[in-house]
């Protein structure tokens, strides 16, 4: 079990999945996994990553509270602390649109398939049946396509104002410091707090279009 493990492993460094599609497919279809199951797997992938970033988001949020409270310490502590939450914001998010991106290339080459396959198809029952699955299939990615974008154009703004935040407490690191990011504490609150409903929302059309996918 631990050589195959190794095996994908390397099998995932090899095969470039940007760079060498047709190899990537084809050597997943030797391990019996088509395109189909390789887009449930990355939406399902998807959805884990925006709860994780999700999260990262959240426990930002609640460092910034805390520096917003400081009354006295060691305050290049507190900017090392929420430097470490900006970083690892920006990680989570770049998983977060990496996979985007992956998702979105599967699904785009999946639907190429079924489109080509299906004009094979002799009997016309069959051939308008599979047009149709097809189609619905389609409709409810771009559902979950624009779900995924919209929660990923979100996550700029807050990396912005986070970004904005660390930087000038490393430029001043005292008290008055803190009283001027204060003022700011209650825009960064609302982005924060909408991307997470962003992401929620997401998450939930991930859920419905795994459910719903033939």
């Amino acid at each position: 079990m631990k050589r195959f493990s190794s095996w994908l492993f390397l099998l995932g460094l090899v095969l470039s999945f940007t760079g060498c599609r047709s190899a990537y497919y084809s050597a997943w279809e030797k391990l019996g996994k088509h395109k189909r199951d390789l887009l449930r797997d990355n939406v399902q992938e998807a959805r884990e990553d925006q709860k994780a970033a999700a999260e990262q988001f959240k426990d930002a949020l609640t460092k910034l509270k805390e520096l917003y409270r400081f009354e006295g310490g060691d305050l290049e502590k507190t900017y090392n602390t929420l430097k470490a939450e900006y970083d690892r914001s920006v990680s989570k998010a770049d998983t977060v649109k990496n996979r985007i991106r992956k998702v979105d290339q599967i699904a785009a080459d999946l639907f190429a398939e079924w489109e080509q396959e299906m004009r094979s198809i002799s009997n016309p029952r069959l051939r308008d049946d599979s047009r149709l699955k097809l189609q619905q299939t389609q409709r409810r990615y771009e559902e979950l396509r624009q779900a995924m974008q919209r929660a990923e154009r979100g996550m700029e703004p807050v990396l912005a104002q986070l970004r904005d935040q660390v930087l000038y407490l490393k430029h001043n690191l005292n008290a008055q410091a803190i009283g001027a990011l204060k003022g700011e504490a209650l825009d960064i609150e609302k982005e924060i707090q909408q991307l997470i409903r962003d992401m929620n929302a997401a998450i939930a059309q991930a859920d419905a279009f795994i459910k719903g996918l033939p």
